[in-house]
């Protein structure tokens, strides 16, 4: 077995952090690195991690979650990178099926089915696009042999290491939090990688009702905007740009995506593509309807509360 990399990004997230850690030290084998990434907690939840010489403890401020899986990969030579939020359960066993699919030709990144803590009976198999917002859904079980699913979640997501350097890790131009995992999923594909879900292993995910840190709509708009003027067609883009300015926050994140130069690194994956964004959606079926997820019409009303659209 080639030597595991497990990555947990933390922002406040109480005793839960404790639990994932525990978890991973129990689960893993003896050889994996444990690398957590505190990004700026308040809540003194890292505080353990003095005790436990086995986790690596990396310090930012606020700098967001692709920054901050990238600077974790940095700290270790593990050859397979699993990337894990802090408020996971995990089952003894769970990382062996998800390497044994990495070793499939064409194999970019693996995941299993994730569970709700709360009410372990809500099982998602993968995620796939809801609508030209470019909002998502979780998906139902497609069968009890691995299989190939639009997008992954990235909460509990093995790479190989040798893959996610290849294709340059997590977007840094994302901003903090929303859509980054969708981002990274579609680039995979369209560079010609593949995304597999192991059904038969089932991590549990904690749900929360609300964040313990801030997220600005206009962050979320920003790295949708962003995802669709990298990967899709004019035409696309178009139908996502309109859905997207019905939104509060909307100028912001135009604002914000023109201070980065999104054609240029546009022009860069374009040279690389396997395949192009019909071939995706032709495969995993067009884009739907623009309801939002739950957990994003929570997030919108929230922002539409408050002036300046925080949490």
């Amino acid at each position: 077995m080639p030597k595991i990399g497990a990555v947990v990004i933390t922002l406040n997230e109480g005793a839960r952090l404790r639990s994932t850690v525990e978890q991973l030290c129990a689960t893993l084998p003896g050889d994996a690195d444990i690398i957590v990434v505190d990004d700026g907690s308040t809540d003194d939840s890292t505080k353990f991690l003095s005790e436990n010489r086995r986790i690596q403890l990396l310090c930012t401020g606020n700098v967001g979650t692709a920054r901050t899986r990238n600077l974790a990969v940095q700290h270790t030579s593990a050859e397979v990178i699993v990337f894990l939020d802090a408020h996971v359960n995990l089952p003894g066993g769970w990382w062996e099926p998800m390497l044994e699919l990495l070793d499939q030709t064409g194999a970019g990144a693996v995941a299993p089915a994730v569970s709700d803590i709360e009410e372990p009976d809500r099982k998602a198999f993968g995620v796939g696009f809801k609508g030209p917002d470019l909002s998502v859904e979780w998906l139902r079980q497609n069968g009890g042999e691995p299989y190939r699913v639009p997008l992954l979640p990235w909460c509990c997501t093995a790479v190989r290491r040798d893959i996610f350097q290849t294709i340059g890790g997590f977007d840094e131009d994302m901003i903090r939090w929303g859509g980054i995992d969708v981002e990274l999923s579609l680039r995979l594909w369209l560079l010609g990688y593949e995304l597999w879900l192991a059904p038969q292993v089932e991590v549990f995910h904690f749900f929360r009702h609300a964040r313990p840190y801030p997220v600005e709509w206009s962050w979320v708009i920003h790295n949708r905007l962003r995802t669709a003027f990298l990967h899709f067609s004019l035409e696309r883009v178009t139908q996502v740009v309109k859905t997207l300015s019905t939104h509060q926050g909307f100028a912001a994140a135009v604002a914000l995506a023109i201070a980065r130069d999104i054609a240029a690194r546009r022009g860069e994956l374009a040279a690389q593509r396997v395949h192009d964004d019909q071939w995706f959606f032709e495969r995993f079926g067009p884009l739907g309807g623009n309801k939002p997820t739950d957990s994003e019409s929570s997030l919108l009303k929230e922002s539409g509360s408050k002036k300046g659209g925080s949490e």
